[in-house]
């Protein structure tokens, strides 16, 4: 009698094999890659979004401190202010205070209607993240002949100038402190280099003149080109149109939002 022999199995193929080392290598590169791509996202949202809300709600909360600084104590005293004699073509000046203090409102209604942020002496990102517009130090004084210079974000940090871009020709920008409001329309804009820094120069059409020599009161915005870039320099020139003290109330453009 014939005995039947067992089944033969087939042997178990072997596991398969964890990767070459190359193999391994790639798939940590791609995993750190990935990793890193969101860290990025994360930092790029953090840049252009919380930065911004920050920024927004201190200059907002210091806007309104401005202007009810700037404002008669009640409504009362506001209707029955007496308007001083003054000269619209030859203003008082407001002369910077320290480094780091608001001390005026600026309004671009082609900005936006509601557009106000305040203004603040210096040009440090500790002044610029925070308080919005900053004055250079260097060039003139608010209503002065010369050159009136300011800076300002254009991405982050309240992106204040976000869209400088847009002035156009013979639109208004308005500046109010506690001396009274003041009117510069725009008549230029330009790109230029970070290098050339004569645009806030007294006379910017006549470099080598000296500050005393200047017959013009201008007013200069500067902030960065391209729009999510740096490279350059967006610069937009506008002359000194008018002044009034706080006691004749808003220009006409302004009045709905100036809070007098």
């Amino acid at each position: 009698m014939t005995s039947k022999s067992a089944p033969q199995t087939s042997p178990r193929p072997q596991a398969a094999a964890q990767g070459t080392p190359l193999q391994l290598t790639l798939s940590v590169v791609g995993e750190l890659l990935i990793t890193l791509g969101l860290i990025l996202l994360l930092f790029v949202a953090w840049q252009l979004w919380w930065t911004n809300l920050a920024a927004n709600r201190i200059q907002g909360d210091t806007v309104q401190g401005l202007i009810q600084e700037f404002n008669p104590t009640t409504p009362d005293s506001a209707k029955t202010a007496e308007i001083p004699a003054y000269d619209p073509a030859n203003p008082t000046l407001t002369l910077s205070p320290s480094y780091g203090q608001a001390y005026g409102v600026v309004y671009i209604p082609r900005l936006g209607a509601d557009y106000t942020r305040p203004l603040a002496e210096g040009v440090g990102s500790d002044v610029l993240d925070t308080l919005g517009l900053g004055h250079y130090p260097e060039s003139q004084a608010l209503g002065a002949y010369g050159n009136f210079a300011l800076a300002g974000h254009r991405q982050t940090n309240g992106a204040v100038l976000d869209h400088i871009d847009q002035l156009q020709t013979g639109d208004n920008i308005y500046i109010r402190t506690a001396e009274g409001y003041y009117t510069y329309r725009v008549y230029q804009s330009q790109i230029v280099l970070p290098s050339q820094v004569e645009v806030i120069a007294p006379n910017p059409d006549q470099l080598e003149a000296p500050v005393e020599e200047a017959t013009r009161r201008l007013l200069t915005l500067t902030s960065c080109h391209p729009r999510y870039g740096s490279t350059e320099r967006y610069i937009v020139h506008a002359e000194f149109v008018s002044w009034q003290p706080n006691q004749a109330g808003p220009p006409s453009e302004i009045a709905s939002v100036a809070g007098s």
